[in-house]
């Protein structure tokens, strides 16, 4: 599909929070058409009024007659709440239109969503996000895909916009398993630093030292590179929050529960973020763990 093909695309996004709002963005910028749909107008409204395009009343009517309509909401009832009903998504949605849900959500829901898109002619995938709001922001999202190969072909180059990679995982679902496995990971990760920056501020070590030290070897991370200074400075308003990590553990637990696999550390972990949650750092980062071992 060559440049001058996908940029005539009319699109729609649903959903303008921290990571939808950046995201429609980069596809305005990029020349596209698009149309936003927010459940709070005047989010939607200072959308437009910085990128341009059109603000529409209901996920229905941005929806409608579009070639390629992305949600990028909150959680599976989010999903359903505009994807359903006489002003939702499905009753606009056109025969042959590309729906893409980037929220991170449940396997279950998208093979339910990909049943729904069929019924209206129209295809699915599902493609969760990762990289937070700052990946949003600079265009450096990571997307893993779950469909069909030549679906996500028709709207690869759209994802390209505020992507760094786009992989496709397997079959509808299988991007929100990857996800899974992304969280469950991570979730890991930031345990082991905060227990090891912990572990530091109590031998008396200096943190810039240790990390430059550290990082350069197998201990190395994105979470220590870009966490490990606030974490050991108690900085924790920003990034992506606990209440959020928590929803996504949530829906690793609860696939594993399904699927027979054992996740002792990741469900331990999750308990360690609902202490936190209940210290007040509902909205901190996730890096807020190391609050825990003070």
């Amino acid at each position: 599909m060559n440049q001058s093909t996908t940029s005539s695309l009319k699109v729609a996004f649903i959903g303008m929070g921290v990571m939808g709002y950046p995201m429609a963005g980069h596809l305005a910028r990029a020349g596209y058409e698009v149309t936003v749909y927010n459940r709070t107008q005047a989010k939607a409204d200072q959308w437009v009024a910085e990128f341009g395009g059109t603000r529409a009343d209901t996920p229905k009517a941005a929806a409608d007659n579009k070639d390629a309509v992305f949600v990028c909401v909150g959680n599976d009832d989010d999903v359903r709440s505009v994807i359903y009903g006489d002003s939702g998504i499905l009753a606009g949605l056109k025969k042959d239109a590309v729906l893409v849900d980037h929220t991170t959500a449940s396997a279950d829901l998208a093979r339910e969503l990909g049943e729904a898109a069929a019924g209206h002619g129209a295809a699915f995938l599902d493609a969760p996000v990762s990289g937070g709001q700052i990946g949003a922001e600079n265009g450096q999202l990571t997307v893993m895909v779950g469909g069909a190969a030549s679906v996500l072909s028709r709207v690869q180059p759209l994802m390209d916009t505020f992507s760094k990679f786009v992989g496709l995982q397997g079959p509808v679902g299988s991007g929100q398993l990857a996800k899974m496995v992304n969280q469950i990971c991570i979730a890991g990760v930031v345990q082991g630093l905060s227990e090891g920056l912990a572990f530091a501020k109590r031998a008396g070590l200096d943190p810039e030292k240790l990390v430059d030290a550290i990082s350069k070897g197998s201990a190395g991370s994105w979470q220590m590179e870009n966490r490990s200074h606030t974490m050991w400075k108690d900085e924790f308003e920003f990034g992506f929050a606990v209440d959020w990590m928590r929803k996504d553990l949530g829906i690793a637990l609860a696939e594993a529960n399904r699927n027979g696999a054992r996740l002792p550390v990741t469900a331990l972990i999750d308990q360690f973020y609902a202490d936190v949650q209940q210290a007040g750092g509902r909205r901190w980062d996730t890096s807020s763990l190391i609050t825990r071992l003070k």
